[in-house]
């Protein structure tokens, strides 16, 4: 991203879009088309700098960590521009895939941020979702905002002001199912889970939740025809997204989660790393009420578990960093068992944005600009390492053969 301490850099948003084929082609929301940082489509460059492989390069006003997102020709950013005294404006961005040029720009709300914010944080850090249909542009206390896709308001809603844990500031991206918007409100006041029209902004139903601040995306799952919400915290819960009741939950994470969970046919993968680590997958068709203890948890992972960034579901390889540091593990997807348990990454060091893949590579994206790819497997094998002069701290995104990288002062497209 997607978020906290560097917020919601990552955070992002998880969702399932129109059909399967159409949604593969491209990156509707932070975490890809099937929420586990693949594209099933891609083939981006693997090498490139300043000077090698940038189709274009954009400068974006203001400072966001939200992750660009990508349907048909054009790509969406959000951010929060300096205004007037202490103003931000608070915009999103349509961008032309061919030569970066702004096809329509709309600035939703000029305000003065309640909170600071951290100091790796941004006041744009979650990310636009969309669905081909409309885009949702989440600005957590500053309101959330349905466009349709040529720019235009469609709504708006403004859910109060967050009181996040130390003043960090906000991260937790929206996610649409179906006809649904998805909205996660933890923080050190009333928290709540909210469902709302997606053409309309019309609040279907809201549930309390016993939760202090969190910067994760809910997840959108499929179960036996119904979908459910899956929400990353100290407790991990899942709802029925028809009307809000929690389905089934488990404690053992960490505080201040961030990383938003992900998940195949059959199991769950949700994870923590602030002042501990927790990973577990679960097997979560069919499942009902308190699963500690069961079966239903297939594995668990303890040690070197990611604070920030989200991990990264490659097949039956599971990569995901130590923290937010240059020291990546990868295990096995199915049992838990490592294939390498860490390894250091080459000129990396702080890791905010959470890794893609795509054409059996790994893209490990820095803070100082460098981006490590690495060859997909059980070995850890480097395939090349990329400078620009940027830095980053939003996700990636691949679309086909281009790689889009959201920079602190640029959006890049690398392609060959």
């Amino acid at each position: 991203m997607k978020n906290t301490i560097a917020c919601a850099v990552l955070v992002g948003v998880m969702t399932l879009a129109t059909t399967a084929g159409e949604n593969e082609k491209y990156w509707p929301q932070w975490r890809g088309p099937m929420g586990t940082g693949v594209a099933p489509q891609g083939n981006p460059p693997t090498e490139w700098s300043e000077t090698k492989n940038v189709k274009w390069k954009k400068a974006i006003p203001g400072l966001a960590h939200a992750s660009p997102i990508v349907w048909k020709n054009r790509v969406y950013v959000q951010t929060a521009a300096p205004g007037a005294g202490d103003k931000y404006k608070f915009s999103i961005l349509a961008i032309d895939r061919t030569d970066g040029s702004t096809v329509w720009e709309k600035m939703l709300v000029e305000d003065v941020p309640h909170e600071r914010g951290h100091r790796d944080a941004s006041q744009a850090s979650a990310s636009p979702v969309t669905d081909g249909e409309v885009i949702i542009a989440h600005f957590g206390s500053r309101g959330i905002f349905g466009l349709d896709m040529s720019g235009k308001v469609l709504w708006s809603t403004d859910l109060g002001d967050m009181r996040t844990r130390r003043g960090f500031g906000e991260g937790s991206s929206a996610a649409i199912a179906d006809d649904r918007v998805i909205i996660n409100w933890d923080h050190e006041g009333d928290s709540f889970i909210v469902a709302m029209e997606k053409k309309t902004g019309r609040e279907i139903w809201r549930k309390p939740r016993v939760e202090a601040t969190t910067w994760s995306t809910p997840v959108i799952i499929e179960d036996g025809g119904r979908k459910l919400a899956v929400v990353n915290a100290t407790t991990i819960r899942a709802y029925d997204v028809a009307n809000g009741d929690e389905v089934w939950h488990v404690g053992g994470m960490t505080l201040n989660a961030v990383p938003t969970p992900f998940f195949t046919n059959e199991l769950l993968y949700v994870m923590t790393g602030f002042r501990g680590n927790a990973l577990f997958a679960i097997k979560y068709r069919g499942a009902k009420g308190d699963l500690a203890g069961s079966d239903r948890i297939v594995f668990r992972y303890e040690q070197d578990t990611p604070y920030v960034p989200t991990g990264l579901l490659y097949g039956k390889y599971l990569y995901f960093l130590k923290r937010n540091n240059g020291m990546l593990s990868c295990i096995s997807s199915e049992t838990g068992s490592p294939f390498f348990p860490m390894e250091r990454l080459p000129e990396i060091k702080g890791v905010y944005a959470s890794m893609v893949g795509a054409a059996d590579h790994v893209y490990v994206t820095g803070r100082d600009g460098n981006v490590v790819v690495l060859k997909k497997g059980p070995a850890f094998e480097v395939v090349s390492v990329n400078t620009l002069d940027d830095g980053f701290d939003a996700s990636p995104a691949i679309v086909g053969g281009e790689l889009y990288l959201r920079g602190r002062d640029h959006l890049y497209c690398i392609s060959e």
